[in-house]
C-alpha cells in the first residue's frame, strides 16, 4: 500500500500540472470560478479566509451540491461528494441499522468532530456493538439534520483538537445553517430501487426501497435586518431485501430481510439572528427530529430451537423497532467588547432511543409468550457553554496578528432504562433461550444514569507574517471529571511562492475522550447453569466483572497528526493535494467475548460467565493523500461545464494490540492445554486495516445550458472504490494449515456511474430532475455459501440471510432511480 501511495502522489502531481498549464494557456486572465472565493470559518478564526487560502484542506459543499443528488440523507450526500468520507450501509446490526455512522479518512466515526454553526453537536445515544464498520464507537447522527436547513458544509481534513477539543482527530465537519430573511424552496422527491439481484443461490428482480421525501424552507424577516429561516422535511423509506434464498426451507424462499431498514423521519429546524445595534446581535437555532424504524434480525425458521411452532408454525423474522427523538437548541450573543469580537453561546442537545421488538417471542414462555416487547431505551444529552474573543493586533507584520482565546464548559449525561419484564425474563420452559428473540431487552441491572463535566481553555494565534508566509499556533487545555486532563497544540504554516502556487503543512497532537456510552454501556442476558443464573454480555470497564479480568477505567485516545500539501490555481482551475499521517495511541475498543472456562471461573463470584468490555490499548498508523481538482469552463454557445476530480488514498496499520496482565497469566497453574482468550482478535484488527476502501476516486461533469428563461443540465459522475475485506473467523485447524484468511470475503474494487438530467423553468424557479444512481446496477462480491479449503468445505452463509458483504463501501441495493420536483421563490 505504501508503494501505491507513492505512485498515487506522483500521478496526482502530474494531474495537477497538466490541467493547470492548459488553463493558463487557454484563459490566463479569466476570473476565478465562483466557488474559488468561498469563505471558510472552520480551521481558522480569521474573518474572510477562503478555502484556497487556508492553512489546512477544507472542502466547502454548498446546499446546491448536496441537494442535487438522488439521496435526501445528509450523511450519504456528503459521502457522495467528499472522497475522504465513507458511509457504509450495514444490515442485521440492531440499532446501527437505524443510526448509521460515517467515517473520515478510514478512522472511527467518533474520531471526527461535528459542529453546527461552529458549535459542538451532541452524539447519539447509540454505541455500535455489532459487527459493522465503527464497532465500539458512538458518533453523531448526521441524518438528524435536514438538507433543507443547510447553507454549506465545511469538511476540515486535518487534526484540530487544539482548536476545537476532543474528537477532532480525523477532522471536523461544520454544518452551517441557512440564513435567509426572504425566499424559499419546496421540493418533492420520489425514488426506488429497480435492480436485478444475483445472489449465490439464484437471481431475482427487486423493485423496493421506495423513498418519498417532502422538504422545504422559507426565509422570514425579523425586524428591519433580522432573519428567521424555517426548514422542514418528511421522509418515508421502505425497506430493501438482498438476502439469499434459504435452502433450509421447502421451496427455498428468501426468509431474511437483509438490507435497509424501514424508516420514517419527521424533522423541523429554525435558525434566527437579530441585530441589536451597537455592533451586537443575538442568534439561535432549534431542531427536532422523530425517527421511527424497524429492521430485521436473523430469521428463525420453522424447526429452529428458538421457535415456538404453536405461535409461528412457519418460523418468524424478528423486527427490531426504534423510536428516536433528537433535539438540538442553541442560543448566543456576539458583538464588540473593548475592541475584541466577542461570542458567547449555550447549546443543548439530546438523543433518545427507545427499542421495541415485534413479530417475535420469548421462547422460554412457550406458547404463552407475547409477540411484541418494549425492550427499553438509552439517552445521551449534552450542555455546552462557550465564550470566545478575537482581535487583530498591528505588530508590524504583513497583516495584523489575529489572537483568539476562549473557554468552554460541557456537561454530558448518559442513561439506560430497562425494558418490560418479559423482554428479558426467563419463563417456565427449562433450557429454552430467555428474552425477546432478536433483541433481548435491557434488564434492571443494566439501568444507569451517569454524568461528567469537562472544562477547557484555548489560545489560537494566526498571522500573515510576510506577504508570502502565513502561520498559526494553537494551544488548548482540557480537564474531564472522569479521566483527567489533556493539553494539545497545533503548528501550521503556508508559503505562497506565487499567486498560483503554495505549499502548506501542519503538525499537531490531539485526543479523544472516551464517550460516556463506551464507559458505561451495559447489556446482559441471563443464562442458567445448573439452576444458577449467570450474566453474559457487555459490562462497564469499572464493573467488578471487568476489574477482576484486569480492566481499568478508560483513558483518552492520543493522536499525532502530520500533513503537507500544495495549492494550485490558474484562471478557472484550482487543485489541492494533501498528504497526511495520523498516529493514534490507546484507541478505545470493544473487546472480544471472553468465554473460556478460566474466565468463567474468575467472574463466577460476580454472577457472570461470559464478558466483554471496552479497553484502551490499540495503536494505529494511518497514511494517505487527498486530491481535489476543479475546472470551470464557460462558453457562449454550449453553456457552462464544471469538472471535478477528487480522490482519497488511505492506509491504516495496527501497530499494537491491547494487553491485560490477568488475561496474559490466566493459564498459570491451569491444566493443559490452556490458551488465554484473545482481547482484540483478527476480525477486528483487519476491520481497522482493510474494512474501509484503500482508495475512492470520483470524476464528475456538471453541464448547464441556459436557453431563454429555461436552463437545461446534465450531471454525470463516476466513483471508483478500492478493495475492502470482511474478515472471517478461522478455526484453529485452518490457522495451523496456513489458511487463516480462508473465511475472509474480499470485496473487490468497483466503479459506479450516476446520471441526472435536470431542467429549470420560469427563470429557474421551477426545477425538474430525473436520474439514476448506480446506473449500471453494480453489486459487491456475493457471500459464498460453500468454500472449499484444504481442511474441508466451510459454509460462510449458514443462515442464508446474507447476500452481499455488509462492509461494501457503497451498499448492496443496486440501481436507484428517482425524480424530483422543486420550486423556488
Amino acid at each position: 500500500m505504501k508503494n501505491e501511495l507513492r505512485i498515487a502522489i506522483a500521478l496526482a502531481i502530474g494531474a495537477l500540472a497538466a490541467p493547470a498549464a492548459f488553463a493558463q494557456d487557454q484563459d490566463a486572465g479569466a476570473a476565478p470560478a465562483d466557488d474559488m472565493n468561498e469563505v471558510v470559518v472552520t480551521g481558522t478564526r480569521v474573518a474572510a479566509r477562503t478555502r484556497l487560502d487556508s492553512l489546512a484542506p477544507v472542502d466547502v459543499l454548498s446546499t446546491q451540491t448536496l441537494t442535487t443528488q438522488a439521496t435526501t440523507e445528509l450523511a450519504e450526500a456528503l459521502s457522495n461528494v467528499a472522497p475522504s468520507l465513507d458511509f457504509p450501509r450495514p444490515s442485521i446490526t440492531d440499532g446501527t441499522d437505524h443510526i448509521r455512522p460515517a467515517t473520515l479518512r478510514g478512522l472511527a466515526p467518533d474520531q471526527t468532530l461535528v459542529l453546527v454553526n461552529g458549535k459542538r453537536r451532541h452524539q447519539s445515544a447509540l454505541v455500535n456493538v455489532n459487527g459493522s464498520i465503527g464497532r465500539g464507537s458512538a458518533a453523531v447522527d448526521l441524518n438528524a439534520i435536514p438538507l433543507a436547513a443547510i447553507e454549506t458544509v465545511e469538511v476540515l481534513r486535518d487534526g484540530a483538537s487544539a482548536q476545537y477539543g476532543s474528537d477532532a482527530i480525523a477532522g471536523v465537519i461544520n454544518l452551517r445553517l441557512r440564513e435567509a430573511r426572504e425566499g424559499g424552496n419546496a421540493s418533492l422527491t420520489y425514488g426506488r430501487y429497480d435492480t436485478d439481484v444475483a445472489t449465490e443461490r439464484g437471481d431475482r428482480h427487486a423493485d423496493d426501497g421506495a423513498t418519498r421525501t417532502a422538504s422545504g424552507w422559507v426565509g422570514l424577516p425579523l425586524g428591519p435586518e433580522g432573519f428567521l429561516t424555517v426548514s422542514a422535511e418528511y421522509r418515508d423509506r421502505d425497506p430493501t431485501s438482498r438476502g439469499d434464498f434459504d435452502s433450509r426451507v421447502p421451496g427455498s424462499p428468501v426468509t431474511s430481510r437483509y438490507g435497509d431498514a424501514d424508516v420514517t423521519d419527521k424533522t423541523m429546524y429554525f435558525n434566527a439572528g437579530i441585530p441589536l445595534g451597537n455592533d451586537w446581535s443575538i442568534y439561535g437555532w432549534a431542531g427536532y427530529q422523530n425517527r421511527k424504524g424497524n429492521s430485521a434480525a436473523f430469521p428463525r425458521i420453522f424447526n429452529d430451537a428458538r421457535n415456538v411452532p404453536a405461535i409461528y408454525p412457519n418460523g418468524f423474522l424478528p423486527l427490531i423497532t426504534t423510536d428516536i427523538d433528537d433535539v438540538a437548541v442553541g442560543w448566543g450573543i456576539k458583538g464588540k467588547v473593548a475592541g475584541w469580537d466577542a461570542d458567547v453561546s449555550l447549546v443543548y442537545g439530546s438523543n433518545q432511543i427507545d427499542y421495541g421488538v415485534e413479530h417475535s417471542l420469548n421462547t422460554s414462555y412457550g406458547a404463552a409468550s407475547q409477540t411484541s416487547f418494549d425492550a427499553g431505551g438509552m439517552n445521551y444529552d449534552q450542555f455546552v457553554f462557550n465564550a470566545g474573543l478575537v482581535r487583530g493586533f498591528d505588530v508590524g507584520l504583513a497583516q495584523p496578528l489575529n489572537v483568539a482565546l476562549g473557554v468552554e464548559a460541557r456537561r454530558e449525561g448518559y442513561s439506560i432504562d430497562a425494558g418490560e419484564h418479559a423482554s428479558y425474563d426467563r419463563g417456565p420452559v427449562a433450557g429454552a433461550p430467555a428474552g425477546a428473540q432478536g433483541f433481548p431487552g435491557f434488564q434492571p441491572t443494566n439501568e444507569l444514569d451517569e454524568h461528567r463535566n469537562a472544562y477547557s481553555a484555548y489560545v489560537d494565534v494566526e498571522s500573515q507574517v510576510t506577504e508570502k508566509f502565513l502561520a498559526s499556533v494553537a494551544v488548548r487545555g482540557e480537564h474531564y471529571s472522569d479521566f483527567g486532563s489533556a493539553v494539545t497544540g497545533k503548528l501550521a504554516g503556508r508559503f505562497d511562492f506565487t499567486k498560483s502556487f503554495a505549499i502548506r503543512g501542519a503538525v499537531s497532537n490531539g485526543f479523544r475522550a472516551p464517550g460516556l456510552q463506551q464507559e458505561f454501556f451495559t447489556s446482559t442476558a441471563t443464562n442458567f447453569i445448573n439452576g444458577i443464573p449467570f450474566e453474559v454480555g457487555t459490562f462497564p470497564a469499572t464493573s467488578q466483572t471487568a476489574i477482576v479480568l484486569g480492566a481499568k477505567p478508560l483513558d483518552a485516545e492520543k493522536s499525532r497528526n502530520y500533513s503537507l500539501g500544495t495549492v494550485v490555481r490558474f484562471g478557472n482551475f484550482d487543485a489541492t493535494l494533501d498528504a497526511y499521517r495520523i498516529n493514534i495511541d490507546d484507541r478505545v475498543v470493544l473487546s472480544e467475548n471472553l468465554n473460556t472456562p478460566q474466565v468463567a471461573a474468575l467472574i463466577a463470584p460476580f454472577g457472570a460467565s461470559v464478558a466483554r468490555f471496552f479497553i484502551n490499548g490499540v495503536d494505529t498508523k494511518t497514511e494517505g493523500i487527498d486530491l481535489v481538482a476543479r475546472y470551470s469552463l464557460r462558453t457562449e454557445n454550449v453553456g457552462k461545464f464544471e469538472l471535478v476530480a477528487a480522490g482519497n488514498w488511505n492506509d491504516t496499520t495496527v501497530e499494537k494490540l491491547p494487553s491485560l496482565n490477568v488475561i496474559n497469566n490466566i493459564c498459570q497453574g491451569q491444566p493443559q492445554p490452556c490458551t488465554p482468550p484473545v482481547l482484540f482478535g483478527r476480525v477486528n484488527t483487519l476491520t481497522f486495516e482493510e474494512g474501509t476502501p484503500d482508495r475512492k476516486i470520483s470524476l464528475s461533469v456538471d453541464w448547464s445550458w441556459p436557453i431563454g428563461d429555461a436552463t437545461y443540465g446534465v450531471n454525470l459522475k463516476g466513483t471508483q472504490y478500492g478493495d475492502v475485506v470482511e474478515p472471517g473467523t478461522p478455526t484453529q485447524a485452518e490457522i495451523n494449515a496456513g489458511f487463516a484468511d480462508g473465511r475472509d470475503l474480499v470485496v473487490h474494487g468497483d466503479t459506479l456511474a450516476d446520471l441526472a438530467l435536470n431542467a429549470k423553468f420560469m427563470d429557474n424557479k421551477l426545477g425538474i430532475t430525473i436520474g439514476a444512481d448506480n446506473l449500471f446496477d453494480q453489486y459487491p462480491d456475493r457471500v459464498p455459501n460453500n468454500r472449499v479449503l484444504p481442511t474441508g468445505v466451510v459454509n460462510l452463509n449458514a443462515t442464508n440471510a446474507l447476500g452481499f458483504s455488509r462492509y461494501s463501501p457503497y451498499g448492496f441495493n443496486g440501481r436507484f432511480v428517482y425524480a424530483r420536483l422543486g420550486y423556488n421563490w
